[in-house]
């Protein structure tokens, strides 16, 4: 044995261990994705006209706090649509006012003019769909994160068919209840300042403003607070300022904590610029109450006892594993919309396990009739061939663990596939080789001469397929993206096992004194 060939035949032996080495044991090493391992999936739509609604009533509540600020008594504001607000009573002394102060709203407002001091702002059309196209985005980063800390193995959050579509794939999930509620959360805090309350009922609450709700505030209903080891109150009614003092926007972390009664509770620190206006707010108003509202209801409203800088707690009657959930979400962000379910599939470990076993069958009957095939019609160079596509399949699988591809159903077809086309490609050898010795050449000289000729041909085909599996990975949901996962590595393993592996394994064979070729 030449040295060159005796470092080609140490090579293939080191890629084998490794490939054993790799995916071995294959239940914990191998991902498996939804449809072999059970799991939930889940299609979402994410309510985009929230998040207008959202910068709509902001903008409009921050442009009439600033004109009443100037001088507007009169000036109300009314939101018409997720995309229009009017103001109205606007003085006309007090145009130049407006002007100003809506500069930066018109950057993403069209301002209309209108009767008698009213003016309606409507969004941009371009910035409209800017914001449906941010909030999604940010939608499946926020799912994306919470799954992940969920532990979920390999999970999938992508769009799906419309433009407001979330598709959810969680391989693995047991609890499909608490997965839902924790991906569908809003989790939206904020800290606003408490004008009046608790009351038993809003007429109660109302009764100093004559039950009218002032424009800057809003009713929102609460827990009643309950003393140390006993069961939560009733609801009960806040009247607090609208405009927040933080929001979540302004979290830096979030996490599971006990309160003073050591009950569960979530504690979370502010942002440097959210921890700077906070500090400032609490220090002009010791003694009123602070409510702490997660997602329009308050949790609790407790007495501002002095200056607080970056650090606070929500308390709530909370069991632990609910203050290890809000936590979560609260680290994730809050999604900028709400979320509705359109499907909802729930795949159990049993089908999965029936999946498994179809494809490892067809896998073994597939290649078991490759292998009849071969060693009838190409005798002892058969061999050669099986040896060939049983190291490309393990050098795939191999490959996938590195990687950390997900294993699905269309993957196991990929695998199929690439037995065909490592037969394909033995093939196209096998039959040059012989016409080769039809020409009276030699043993050696045949096998180099087939494989010599043989080579542009394969790489033309495999390059074909790449392209192929380039556009199906590229416009392909899912399932179609794990076949085009699984056939690439196939296509680039199958070029390495027959041609180098299957090339090393004739020349091993020749190598020897008075060797014949079978084929």
């Amino acid at each position: 044995m030449n040295k060159s060939l005796r470092w080609r035949v140490l090579a293939i032996v080191a890629v084998v261990a490794l490939g054993a080495w790799a995916i071995y044991p294959p239940t914990q090493k191998v991902r498996l994705g939804l449809d072999l391992k059970g799991g939930v999936h889940l299609v979402l739509r994410v309510q985009t006209d929230d998040a207008l609604r959202l910068e709509t009533e902001t903008s409009m509540n921050r442009l009439r706090d600033e004109l009443v600020k100037a001088g507007g008594v009169g000036v109300t504001a009314t939101a018409l649509s997720p995309t229009a607000f009017q103001l109205a009573g606007v003085a006309a002394d007090q145009d130049g006012v407006l002007r100003q102060a809506a500069t930066e709203v018109e950057a993403t407002f069209n301002r209309e003019s209108g009767a008698a001091g009213t003016y309606v702002f409507r969004i941009k059309a371009n910035i409209a769909n800017q914001i449906r196209q941010e909030t999604v985005d940010q939608a499946i980063r926020t799912i994306d994160r919470r799954v992940n800390e969920l532990g979920v193995a390999e999970p999938i959050v992508a769009r799906q068919g419309g433009q407001d579509q979330i598709l959810v794939q969680l391989p693995g999930v047991d609890d499909v209840t608490r997965a839902k509620e924790i991906i569908k959360s809003t989790s939206l805090l904020e800290l606003t300042l408490v004008e009046s309350g608790p009351a038993s009922t809003r007429e109660q609450l109302l009764t100093a403003t004559g039950g009218m709700v002032p424009s800057d505030a809003e009713v929102l209903p609460g827990v009643a607070p309950s003393a140390p080891g006993q069961a939560p109150g009733g609801v009960v009614y806040y009247l607090l300022k609208k405009t927040p003092v933080v929001s979540g926007r302004d979290l830096r972390n979030a996490r599971p904590t006990l309160d003073e009664n050591n009950r569960p509770a979530v504690g979370f620190s502010l942002k440097s610029d959210g921890a700077s206006r906070f500090g400032t707010f609490t220090g002009a108003n010791i003694g009123r109450n602070l409510a702490i509202v997660l997602d329009e209801r308050v949790y609790s409203a407790p007495v501002i006892e002095g200056r607080i800088s970056d650090d606070g707690r929500i308390a709530g009657n909370f069991t632990q594993q609910e203050a290890n959930d809000l936590a979560l979400t609260l680290r994730s962000g809050a999604l900028p919309a709400s979320l509705t379910y359109l499907e909802e599939r729930t795949v159990g470990p049993s089908l999965g396990a029936d999946s498994i076993r179809a494809g490892v069958m067809a896998s073994i009957t597939g290649l078991t009739v490759v292998t009849l095939f071969m060693l009838a019609y190409y005798k002892r160079s058969g061999v050669n061939a099986v040896v060939a596509m049983v190291i490309n399949l393990l050098v795939l699988l191999a490959l996938m663990v590195y990687f950390q591809a997900t294993m699905t159903l269309p993957g196991i077809a990929g695998f199929i596939l690439t037995i065909g086309m490592g037969v394909d490609s033995n093939v196209l050898i096998f039959e040059r080789i012989k016409e080769e010795l039809g020409t009276a050449k030699g043993a050696r000289a045949a096998v180099a001469a087939g494989f010599d000729r043989v080579f542009l041909t394969i790489l033309d085909t495999h390059v074909a397929s790449l392209i192929a599996a380039a556009f199906l990975f590229q416009f392909g949901t899912g399932p179609i993206r794990g076949f085009a996962t699984t056939l690439t590595i196939g296509l680039l393993t199958n070029v390495f096992t027959s041609v180098f592996v299957s090339r090393t394994l004739f020349e091993l064979l020749l190598s020897r004194k008075q060797a014949r070729l079978s084929i």
